[in-house]
């Protein structure tokens, strides 16, 4: 089966040696994205911000796709700081309705350009 590479302008290009999101039949792998401005390229400022941004980017790279986050079968969420789960939950329902996506957070050391949360998630079309 083919795979088809999946970009668009409104979310923040690919920092390194990826794509934004690849579509096979009709499974679509999110890459993560952090709380990137896809305009300026410049982190959004603090937590809340970033998880709004995280969930636009991958609403843009998953209508991109020709799906949105409706279709979003399971999300992985990583946090420098656990205590920010419970941010992450009510800012997720504002972008998620039920039935929710399976989903896993997971407490990192450390995200690229010093980012607080990274999302990706796999998404499947039909």
């Amino acid at each position: 089966m083919a795979k088809q590479i999946i970009s668009t302008v409104d979310a923040p290009a690919a920092i390194g040696t990826y794509s934004q999101a690849v579509k096979v039949g009709d499974t679509v792998y999110l890459s993560g994205q952090i709380g990137l401005n896809p305009a300026t390229m410049q982190l959004a400022d603090g937590i809340v911000a970033q998880i709004h941004q995280v969930f636009q980017n991958l609403q843009a790279v998953a209508a991109a796709s020709g799906g949105s986050l409706s279709d979003v079968v399971k999300l992985n969420v990583f946090l420098t700081d656990l205590s920010h789960f419970a941010k992450v939950n009510e800012i997720m329902a504002e972008y998620f309705v039920a039935p929710y996506p399976a989903r896993a957070a997971v407490g990192v050391a450390a995200l690229p350009r010093g980012a607080e949360v990274e999302a990706d998630g796999v998404l499947v079309l039909g």
